[in-house]
This record gives C-alpha cells, structure tokens and sequence, in this order.
C-alpha cells in the first residue's frame, strides 16, 4: 500500500509542475476556500442523541459533552471545470473535546483531473450515491457516518455520456485502496481483551449507470448502482477463550489486493470452507427520478448484502453425500428471499419556501438469508448460507471506523457498546425515517428528523426483548448577509431527543458557528 501511496504522489505532483507551467499566473492559490467552525454539545442522557452525532464523518462524540474547534482550507477541483486538466487540494484539521481522539486530521488530500478522470491521494469526505446528505438516514455501504480512510482512488466522479447512446445513458464509479487509522482506538476500546485488528487494509469500488437524456426535455430518468467495499490484510488479535489472545496474520500484498477486487480466495487457515477474503460487503441501489418545473420526485431502493446469498439471493446446494460429500454434482441452488431493504421517497417542491424538502425511509434488515447457517459435511450434504450478520465479520471488526459504522447509522455502533467489544449489537431490526426542511427567509434553513426503530439484535446474541427508539432532531441556521459586520459567518442550533431502551433516553442541544470565504492570495500582475 505504501508503494501505491508514493506512486499516485509522484504522477500528482508530477502533473502539479505541469499544470502550473502551463499558466499564466499561480492557479494553485486561485480560488482557495477557507472554513473555520466552532461547535458545542451538551446533553443529559446514557448518549449524545443520535442526530446530533450521526452522519458527521465521524467528527461527532457519544459523550454528554463535547466540542471542537476546526479549520480547513480547500481548492476545488470545480474550479477548472472549463479546462481540460484541474487541481484540488484541502487541509482540514480540528482539535476536539471528549472525541475519540484529540487532534483530528479530518481531511488532507490532493487531487488531479484529466478530462473526467480524477486521482486523488489521501484522506476526504465523500457524499453520498442516490440519496440526500441531510435529510437521509444514510446510506448501507458507503455512508457518511465515519471518518474518512486515508487511499487512492481513481473515479470517474460525474457521469460520463456513453458514446453512440445519443445521451441517454451515462456511467460513472470509482475504485479505491486505502489503509484504515483507528489501530490506537482499536487497542484503548478493547484494552487488548477482545478481537482488534492492526494495520487493516480498505477497498471500495462501485458503478451507476442512469438512463436518461438532459439534452432534451425528458422528466423522467433511471439510476443503477453497484457499490462494494471490502476490509482485508493486516493483523488480528481475538482471545482463544483460555485468557490468550490469538494472533492472526492475515494475508497481504498484491494477490489480496487482487483477491478484495475480484471477491475470491479465502482467510490465510481456511482450507476447505473458503468464501472470499477479508470482509466483503456492498448495495445494490436504484433510483427514479421526475424532474419538473415546478417540482421533482425521486424513488429509491437501497438492497445490502454481505456475501453471496444476499448479493445474488442464490447458493449453491448440489453437493454429494457419503465420501463425495465435497463433489459438486447436481444442478441444485438454494433461493433466498429478497426482504431486506432500504426503500425511500424525496419530494422537492420548487416554488415553496417554508417546506420544499421532504424524505421519507423504511429500512429493514431482519431477514439476512435466514436464521440457519449450515455448510455441508459428510453427513449432511446441504448448503444453507444464512446469519449474514450485517456489518460484523469473525476476523475483521467489521463495517466501522473509529467506532461508528461506515454505513447507515441506525446499525448500533460498536462506540454505545459498554464491555470493550468492536461489533454490531444491532443488526436485525426495521425502522421509519421521516426528514423535512425548508428555507423560511432567504438567509435562513431548517431541517426536521423522525426516526421510529424496533432492535432485535443480531442472529447469534438477540436481545430478550426486542428495543424501540424514537430519535429526533430540529436544526436550523442563519447566514448573516454581507456586508454586515457578521456577514460570512453562519449560526446552527440543534436540538435532538432520543426515547427507548435501544440507545437510551437522551436530549441535546448543539450550538455552531461557521465561518467562511475565499482566502485570495494571488497579488495583481503588474502593466
């Protein structure tokens, strides 16, 4: 991973040199956008309400009281779009209170474009596919709930116009490796007692494709998307249930890289049962979309599979019996069931100020391939892949990052888990997903949240009696105009609740102030 870092540096700094002989002036100062922010939480509870701490990339706290301070400056990539080459970079840092960690390097990343081809090095918040950044409950796969893993990634970032479809489909993806940083966390959560992992390595890939023409008047279009991710390398620690603490050296270098790619192989000591290495995972997701004048509607689907059985809701189950017990010989598959999903609906009214924004979610994740896990053996030769144990895995300490899931947040984070242990305690549950803003005045929006959720644990440690929770949020913010003394900074208030016994009884308030501008420091060309 190392030599992929240094390689992708090398051609951005290479490019760099040549992008800035090839101007007239210094471009690389043009444009530069600074942020300062300053945020304070405080509330009274087992927890920071969920809403005041989810879907932040991880920059957010469970603590009853936290805070940070922070400033990034950025040049966007946006700022060439009429070039053929363009440049982006950004440094955001903050210094927080009762986080996970003290000095926070949030986003440190330097990127290159050539047509519409985008390499970028190192650590940055991506939005969301398909679903909206502040009202949605979040995404399964690649969501915004955790902090940023530091990789490179070669995307193709907007959609790209098939030729000869005459502009009526365009495709878009990306491909990423990268090494994930919470090996401290890891060891301080667990005190060395139960399963970490060190040095654990990260990849991503997905493809959309959308149907479509934007050249003609045409309301309707349709998006498909496949995203996968995958969680390989690096070693493991996991107790052997003797007081001893096992070490796991997983595989490394280019044949795992390959195999996180192509989902194959298998873990370094399995020999016969083997899936495909590492923790893979994915969506797939759909979208439709009507876009009119006066309004637009967009339906969408989001489907979550952690191996074969979900992904393709099909296994393999025509193996032999007696010593042909590990022979395929019959043409005979398992067929599961397609009930877990993510279904949602956003409206947008265009001439409506006060309430143009509206997003409303069901999510249920209860079914995953069934509650029998049964591989064939000489005595009993079917095949039944079900407890797919959505967001955990038994080498790697699953689909997390500094504690908080990759994905949606409503998968109860390893960080509300009180014994020391990195997993998922609730994986199995269905919930409702209400979001709605506005912009009241021309300098001021909102935003209101509603999440109903009934838990019932995972397969393997169910809770004895299924959890509700109810989770709200109402937030707004206020620009101050220019020229005013105030003008370039913005205030947020937030005030959240939580109600049940999945995350507790909790209520919050969340001040911000936000800061932000241009930061010119190109000087006039002398005549």
């Amino acid at each position: 991973m190392r030599k992929l870092l240094i390689a992708g540096t090398s051609f951005l700094i290479g490019n760099l040199g040549n992008y800035c002989v090839a101007q007239e002036s210094n471009p690389l100062l043009d444009g530069l956008e600074y942020k300062l922010e300053m945020q304070g939480t405080l509330s009274d509870g087992d927890n920071n309400p969920l809403w005041l701490n989810a879907n932040k990339h991880g920059l957010s706290s469970l603590e009853s009281t936290n805070g940070y301070l922070r400033a990034s400056l950025m040049r966007p990539l946006a700022l060439d779009m009429e070039k053929k080459w363009g440049v982006g970079y950004g440094i955001d840092v903050a210094a927080a209170y009762r986080f996970t960690s003290t000095a926070v390097v949030q986003q440190a990343f330097a990127e290159v474009r050539w047509l519409k081809g985008v390499l970028t090095v190192g650590s940055k918040e991506y939005p969301m596919e398909l679903k909206d950044q502040q009202l949605s409950s979040g995404s399964q796969t690649l969501g915004i709930n955790a902090r940023p893993v530091p990789q490179v990634r070669l995307a193709l970032a907007d959609y790209w116009e098939v030729p000869f479809a005459k502009g009526w489909i365009s495709i878009k993806g990306h491909v990423a490796y990268g090494m994930m940083t919470d090996d401290r966390w890891q060891k301080d959560f667990t005190l060395q007692q139960s399963k970490y992992t060190e040095k654990a390595m990260y990849h991503s890939k997905a493809g959309y494709m959308k149907i479509g023409n934007a050249h003609r008047f045409h309301p309707v279009s349709l998006e498909l998307g496949l995203e996968m991710a995958s969680l390989f390398g690096g070693d493991t620690y996991k107790p052997d249930g003797a007081g001893n603490m096992i070490h796991i050296v997983n595989q490394k270098g280019l044949t795992s890289m390959l195999n996180a790619f192509f989902p194959r192989g298998g873990e370094k000591f399995e020999t016969i049962y083997r899936n495909a290495e590492g923790d893979v995972l994915g969506s797939w997701m759909a979208r439709l979309n009507l876009d009119y004048d006066s309004w637009y509607l967009g339906i969408y689907a989001d489907h979550f599979f952690e191996d074969h059985s979900s992904m393709f809701f099909l296994d393999y189950d025509g193996y032999g019996s007696g010593k042909s017990w590990n022979q395929k010989e019959k043409w005979k598959f398992v067929l599961y069931d397609l009930k877990d999903m993510m279904l949602g609906a956003e409206l947008k009214l265009k001439e409506c100020n006060w309430m143009n924004h509206l997003v409303l979610e069901y999510l249920y994740t209860k079914y995953q391939s069934g509650p029998i896990y049964h591989d064939r053996n000489m005595k009993y030769p079917d095949h039944l892949g079900g407890q797919d144990n959505y967001y955990n895995h038994y080498i790697h300490t699953g689909w997390q990052h500094w504690g908080q899931v990759i994905g949606n947040p409503l998968y109860l984070s390893p960080l509300y888990n009180d014994d020391g242990e990195i997993r998922v305690e609730n994986n199995r549950f269905y919930a409702f997903h209400l979001g709605m803003g506005g912009e009241p005045a021309e300098d001021m929006d909102y935003r209101v949240m509603a999440t109903y959720q009934k838990g019932f644990g995972t397969y393997r440690n169910p809770y004895y009696e299924p959890r509700e929770n109810v989770s709200l949020l109402a937030e707004a913010a206020y620009s101050f105009p220019e020229p005013a003394p105030l003008g370039g900074w913005t205030v947020k208030l937030g005030l959240a609740a939580d109600f049940g016994a999945l995350r507790g009884n909790n209520w919050g308030v969340q001040l911000t102030l936000i800061n932000k501008g241009l930061l010119n420091l190109l000087r006039k060309k002398k005549k």
